[in-house]
């Protein structure tokens, strides 16, 4: 277990190592709140605020300062664990009552995953029918079918530019008119090209979902609320394929043209009510109304959220805090950290970015998007039968989502991840089998609801989740646009490749294939995956830090958290700047930050910081 060794002087002047541990319940991101050991809730409790660890090596005093600034409220002694990876507790002494508005706000913006997740539904219902219509050869099929993760990778990026400059609903609205835009601009084409450009606009709206929602969701929901509600999203993709595989129902015996149009058509209800609802329902994130300097805003947001008799004024403060903080992380160090990573950022990259890379490399979105040829070569030649089992696959993939979502906080990340990754050997190894000899449709039928549903179990919610676990606050959110974006590559590679892999190598030597991909994956996961549940981000940093070797990456924490606090002292028009003297560009500053262990090589600031930080045992 990992563990900090914190040296203080007993009387006498003898120095003795206290050791202060993972059930002891230290970690910064508690905010100084105290909390109880996950394996014996009667065991004492540390908090980082402790005034029997300042001074001690363990934590800075100024850490402490900074922590206490916010926690004016009386401690809690429980807090509850987020899919976020952080142990997030709320203030006062009673739980937070969740308000209709609240999953109000949440069900608005899962609408706009569920409108992504209907997109990539009809695209797996509709693709014989547009191949039909334009005359398409495989590989355009394939072009038409992966342009949407390719776009979707520039959507994501050009998301945070807009969420952040223009503000979260704003963002909002440019997804729904890319969706409707490009809906219109497909159904209404009546050439290849046409269709690949409306098909642009969609995939730049998929991209903007997948990144914008589950940030919003987290930033409008009470924290104690938060790894529940954040679950929406995944789970609105999820309704949307569903429905998505549905609309094959509703059109089914119409011409393939007629049938095509009409099913992507449909589309156009969910981004019309989005836009909506984001004009009149909607408020803006409170996040980013203090990041502009709108506290009173923000204020007025939160106690919408939360019950009229509580405490939201320590919650606007823990939002300053984790504001400066970030806005501390990019100006010190910007992307230095991440392209020239220390040995246990190397191994965080290598984890986080690597589950994400897995998740599309097991197959799942070259299998979803082209299920209809899979049951064509398995033998099902009713277009209505076809639908049905869509459907009925559609409903399988949902319902374990929902059941993972239960099961991560309490069976772990690894049991599940490797549960999910034995279920998909056996469901593709029987698919190999079924097309080695004389194809079966119904254990074809069977063995695609075993892979969605091991899928679904662990990899699918794990590959987002996880990497968000591993990753220090500093550098949280650009590692993971960089583990978004080799996500979004992958799949680009795998459904833009299906077709023409599997006719070149027979469908029983593909699935033989995506087989040994699995089996590899899960030896990458057993050699490097950590088990995150139960642990804070503090307890993951020190973790990775251990097991390479590498304290820099606890100094890099602990000065992020002291230039925070030190930048919250000064009194500026804008509250959350940087002093001048901490300007410092991000390649010399990460330059010394990186310097030997010595004092020599580094500023002041990184002596400071290291000079607190205990040691590693």
């Amino acid at each position: 277990m990992s563990s900090i060794a914190a040296s203080s002087t007993a009387g006498g002047g003898s120095n003795s190592i206290r050791r202060y541990t993972v059930a002891d319940g230290i970690s910064r991101t508690d905010d100084g709140y105290k909390s109880r050991s996950q394996n014996d809730p009667n065991s004492s409790s540390v908090s980082w605020a402790d005034t029997s660890i300042v001074g001690s090596g363990l934590v800075a005093d100024s850490d402490a300062t900074l922590m206490s600034s916010s926690t004016t409220q009386s401690a809690k002694t429980i807090l509850k664990k987020s899919h976020e990876g952080e142990w997030h507790g709320d203030h006062g002494d009673t739980p937070v009552r969740m308000k209709w508005r609240t999953y109000l706000y949440v069900a608005c913006a899962a609408l706009n995953s569920c409108q992504m997740g209907y997109d990539m539904g009809a695209t797996t219902a509709a693709a014989p029918k547009i191949q039909s219509d334009f005359g398409l050869t495989n590989v355009q099929l394939e072009l038409f079918v992966g342009s949407l993760n390719f776009c979707a990778i520039f959507g994501s990026l050009c998301s945070h530019f807009v969420s952040d400059r223009c503000g979260r609903r704003a963002a909002f609205i440019v997804a729904a008119v890319g969706f409707v835009a490009g809906i219109v601009i497909m159904i209404s084409s009546q050439q290849y090209g046409i269709l690949m450009l409306g098909r642009v606009f969609v995939g730049l709206g998929v991209g903007f979902a997948l990144a914008l929602d589950p940030v919003y969701i987290s930033e409008i929901s009470p924290a104690a609320h938060r790894g529940e509600l954040v679950t929406w999203s995944e789970i609105g993709i999820n309704i949307g394929i569903v429905l998505g595989f549905m609309s094959d129902l509703f059109f089914n015996g119409e011409n393939d043209g007629k049938a095509w149009r009409g099913m992507f058509a449909v589309g156009l209800i969910m981004p019309m009510l989005l836009i909506f609802l984001v004009c009149i329902v909607m408020p803006e994130s409170p996040r980013w109304l203090v990041s502009k300097d709108r506290s009173d805003d923000a204020l007025n947001v939160l106690r919408k959220v939360y019950p009229e008799d509580y405490e939201v004024l320590g919650v606007l403060e823990d939002i300053r805090l984790n504001v400066r903080r970030d806005l501390v992380a990019d100006r010190q160090f910007g992307w230095d950290l991440i392209f020239y990573p220390t040995p246990a950022v190397k191994r965080m990259l290598i984890v986080g970015v690597g589950v994400a890379i897995c998740q599309q490399a097991v197959g799942i979105d070259a299998i979803q998007y082209f299920l209809v040829y899979i049951l064509d070569q398995s033998g099902v030649d009713s277009d209505t039968k076809k639908a049905w089992i869509l459907s009925g696959l559609g409903l399988v993939k949902l319902f374990f989502v929902i059941v993972a979502s239960r099961l991560f906080d309490t069976k772990g990340r690894r049991p599940l991840m490797f549960l999910s990754c034995a279920g998909m050997i056996v469901a593709l190894t029987f698919l190999s089998m079924n097309f080695y000899f004389t194809p079966n449709t119904w254990f074809a039928v069977f063995s695609l609801a075993l892979y969605l549903a091991a899928f679904s179990l662990g990899m699918g919610p794990g590959a987002w989740l996880i990497p968000a676990e591993v990753f220090p606050t500093g550098i949280r959110a650009k590692a993971m646009s960089v583990a978004t974006f080799m996500n979004r590559v992958t799949a680009t590679v795998m459904s833009s490749t299906f077709l023409s892999t599997a006719n070149a190598m027979s469908w029983a030597g593909f699935f033989s294939l995506l087989t040994l991909v699995v089996i590899i994956v899960a030896t990458f996961l057993y050699i490097y995956l950590p088990e995150t549940n139960g642990h804070s981000l503090e307890d993951m940093t020190v973790f990775f830090a251990e097991i390479t070797g590498d304290r820099e990456i606890l100094r890099y924490e602990m000065e992020v958290a002291t230039m925070a606090e030190r930048s919250s002292s000064v009194s500026t028009p804008q509250p959350y700047s940087l002093t001048a003297s901490s300007s410092i560009s991000d390649s010399r500053r990460y330059r010394s930050f990186r310097g030997s262990t010595s004092t020599g090589g580094r500023d002041s600031s990184s002596v400071v910081a290291a000079s607190t930080v205990g040691q590693i045992v």
